[in-house]
């Protein structure tokens, strides 16, 4: 009996065991992941390359001063009416004249370096009486610059154009107040865009430019032949083709990002003898200078507007003679 006894305690403390057991291995378990899940990672052979941070955006170019007479020295998508008012008189009778010459130029972007450019214009003129007033067309310009960056401060630009002989004033039977207007003209333009005013002449104009930017401040030089040939009006027009060319110096430095203010001296030389340079000799060069400010606006992200106004005057005969003042609007709108 008491063998029986024993036996019944024992089976009772066994599930008692097996219950602590189970209870002890849980805790162990579940202490066990909670280190392994707070526990630093173990250390690899090979460390981690680290991220390299984002380039940061290059700085913007220096900004340009945009000449009055002269082209840009870069390739852009621009439109620009460009309009000079001189201001002269008859050196005989001191009675006095006005001109008024807007050009309209627009050129497109095709890509980078590229941009092909159209050149519109009119002239009206007042001349001093007993004179008769005029107006009429211009030759229109077609042609395109190519540009390149030669390093960060280096600009150098080359341009090609022609000219398209339809306008006023031309042929063999002129109508005589649109070639007064037009002679009248190439002064009021101090003599740099001589191609859109030879209205019998077909002209082919090669050209380069060469810009110094840096800091705010701009130097740039410039050169322009013309080689015209006569396409009609052989009465009123005696040579059969003729060589013009033009140069020019522009500096301009900026005041503030919005103003900057601009100078230029203008030379152009007939190459050639025309026959009204023959008979004429102070006629072969023209000098001018012009000075004013630019403003610089910024519409919105890449599109500016950037209007100026220049003053210019003569250094030599024949204009010097007929005491011009000329005011220069410039309005360009880029985008």
């Amino acid at each position: 009996m008491a063998c029986a006894l024993r036996w019944a305690v024992q089976m009772l403390r066994f599930p008692l065991l097996v219950s602590t057991f189970t209870t002890v291995t849980s805790l162990c378990l579940a202490t066990t992941a909670l280190a392994q899940e707070s526990a630093p990672p173990a250390a690899t052979s090979e460390p981690e390359t680290a991220t390299p941070p984002p380039d940061a955006p290059p700085p913007p170019p220096a900004p340009y001063s945009l000449p009055f007479q002269l082209r840009p020295a870069g390739a852009a998508t621009t439109l620009r009416l460009d309009t000079a008012f001189a201001f002269y008189e008859d050196p005989a009778t001191h009675h006095s004249g006005f001109t008024a010459v807007p050009i309209l130029s627009f050129s497109y972007k095709v890509i980078k370096g590229l941009a092909p450019i159209v050149r519109l214009g009119t002239v009206s003129n007042s001349a001093p009486e007993p004179a008769p007033s005029g107006s009429g067309f211009l030759n229109p310009i077609l042609g395109a610059t190519y540009a390149l960056d030669l390093s960060k401060e280096l600009r150098l630009a080359f341009f090609l154009g022609v000219t398209v002989p339809i306008g006023s004033g031309g042929g063999d039977h002129p109508d005589a107040d649109a070639k007064l207007a037009r002679t009248a003209g190439i002064p009021a333009r101090s003599a740099m865009d001589n191609a859109m005013f030879a209205v019998n002449d077909f002209t082919v104009i090669p050209g380069v430019d060469f810009a110094f930017v840096s800091g705010g401040f701009t130097a740039q030089a410039e050169a322009t032949l013309f080689q015209l040939t006569r396409v009609r009006g052989s009465v009123d027009q005696p040579d059969s083709s003729r060589t013009n060319l033009t140069m020019g110096l522009h500096a301009g430095y900026f005041l503030i990002p919005a103003i900057s203010i601009g100078a230029e001296i203008r030379h152009q030389r007939w190459l050639s003898t025309p026959k009204a340079v023959a008979a004429a000799p102070f006629t072969r060069d023209t000098t001018t200078v012009a000075v004013g400010p630019r403003f610089h606006f910024q519409v919105s992200k890449g599109k500016w507007l950037r209007p100026g106004i220049a003053f210019a005057f003569p250094l030599d005969d024949p204009m010097k003679k007929s005491s011009y003042k000329i005011v220069q609007v410039d309005i360009p709108f880029s985008f």
